[in-house]
C-alpha cells in the first residue's frame, strides 16, 4: 500500500523541533486520522473530511523534509479547519481556505519555527497563499534547500536547450525552450510535448554530452 499509519510518537521524527506538540493537539482536538505515504510526485499531501462512519483523514508524503512535511500537514489542517466552518459551501482553495492557511502559519512563524528564508517567503504570500506549495515557485525553492542532496539531481532550468534528461520513473525529454513560466520538452520515446516546471528535479541522460 501507498500508505501508512503514522504512530503518534514518529510524527515527531517528521517535524521541525518545537512543533510536534501544538501539531498534535490539532489533530487529537478534531481526531484526525493522520498517515505518512510514500513519495507522491502529482501530490504532497491529501485530506479527506469527516463522514458518518470516517474521522478526518489527511496524509502527508514522508519524503518531505521537516519544514516541508510541517507546511504541507498546515495545508491539508486547513482544508480541515475550513470544513468545520464552512462544510462543501465553499471552493476547496478559496478565500476561506486562504484565512485559515494564513492563520495557521502565522502561528508557527511568530514562534520562530522557520528559517529566515523559508519565513521570508511565507510572509511574502501568508494573506494569498498558493493553493500547494508546489505552486509557489519561491517558496518550493527555498524548501529544496532543506532536501537530502542525491547524486547527480538538477533542476530542468540547469539543463540546457537541446539536451536529453530522464525524470525519476526513466522517461526521457529533450529540453525545449521556455513557454512563460514552464520549458516545453519533448518525451523521446512518444515525441510527444509536455511542460515542466523550472524547478522540477531530474537527472542528464547518460548519452547527453
Amino acid at each position: 500500500m501507498a500508505k501508512k499509519e503514522a504512530p503518534i510518537n514518529a510524527l515527531e521524527h517528521y517535524l521541525p523541533p518545537g512543533t510536534f506538540q501544538p501539531v498534535l493537539d490539532y489533530l487529537q482536538q478534531y481526531k484526525v486520522h493522520l498517515t505518512v505515504a510514500r513519495e507522491r510526485k502529482s501530490i504532497l499531501g491529501d485530506y479527506r473530511h469527516r463522514t458518518p462512519a470516517q474521522n478526518h483523514r489527511i496524509s502527508v508524503n514522508g519524503n518531505l523534509n521537516p519544514y516541508s512535511f510541517l507546511i504541507t500537514l498546515l495545508h491539508e489542517l486547513a482544508h480541515l479547519l475550513t470544513f468545520e466552518q464552512w462544510g462543501n459551501r465553499v471552493q476547496a482553495h478559496g478565500k476561506e481556505w486562504k484565512a485559515s492557511f494564513g492563520q495557521l502559519l502565522d502561528q508557527f512563524i511568530r514562534h520562530g519555527v522557520f528559517p529566515d528564508d523559508i519565513n521570508a517567503a511565507l510572509l511574502r504570500s501568508l494573506h494569498n497563499p498558493a493553493a500547494s506549495s508546489c505552486a509557489d515557485e519561491v517558496l518550493l525553492r527555498v524548501l529544496k534547500n532543506y532536501d537530502e542532496k542525491e547524486e547527480g539531481v538538477m533542476l530542468v532550468e540547469a539543463v540546457a536547450e537541446g539536451v536529453l534528461f530522464q525524470t525519476s520513473d526513466g522517461r526521457v525529454f529533450r529540453k525545449g525552450p521556455r513557454v512563460r513560466k514552464r520549458f516545453k520538452c519533448e518525451e523521446v520515446a512518444t515525441k510527444r510535448l509536455y511542460l515542466f516546471s523550472p524547478v522540477y528535479e531530474v537527472k542528464l541522460h547518460p548519452l547527453s554530452p
